[in-house]
């Protein structure tokens, strides 16, 4: 399966469970893990755990392999740098709007209002 593009809204929706979360703590040590290993310690079933996987798979935040009739996954830090790469620019881009508002608030006499 190739590897998906990463996508920060598609990176974002993966991120808000707090079931995905977990998983990804779990994989983010860089050792693959079955998803039988990966529903030890919790309360969900297999079933449970593949479905939260394949919707990390699918934003390209784990990679699956598949190894005889298992798949163990594993964490990908790309899509998570590619979506903190997104959010430096959003940021960017609102500091320099408030300062640009700053500055028009601050050199305008009236302070903001009409005479």
């Amino acid at each position: 399966m190739p590897i998906p593009e990463p996508e920060p809204a598609r990176i974002f929706a993966a991120l808000g469970d707090r079931t995905r979360l977990s998983l990804l703590t779990r994989l983010s040590d860089g050792q693959p893990r079955s998803i039988a290993a990966l529903s030890v310690d919790t309360n969900l079933t297999r079933q449970a755990v593949t479905k939260h996987l394949h919707v990390l798979e699918e934003a390209g935040i784990v990679r699956s392999t598949r190894i005889g009739r298992e798949s163990r996954f594993t964490y990908r830090p790309e899509p998570i740098a590619e979506a903190k790469s997104y959010l430096d620019r959003v940021t960017a881009q609102w500091d320099d709007a408030l300062l640009r508002l700053k500055h028009f608030v601050e050199d305008d006499p009236g302070g903001g209002r009409s005479a």
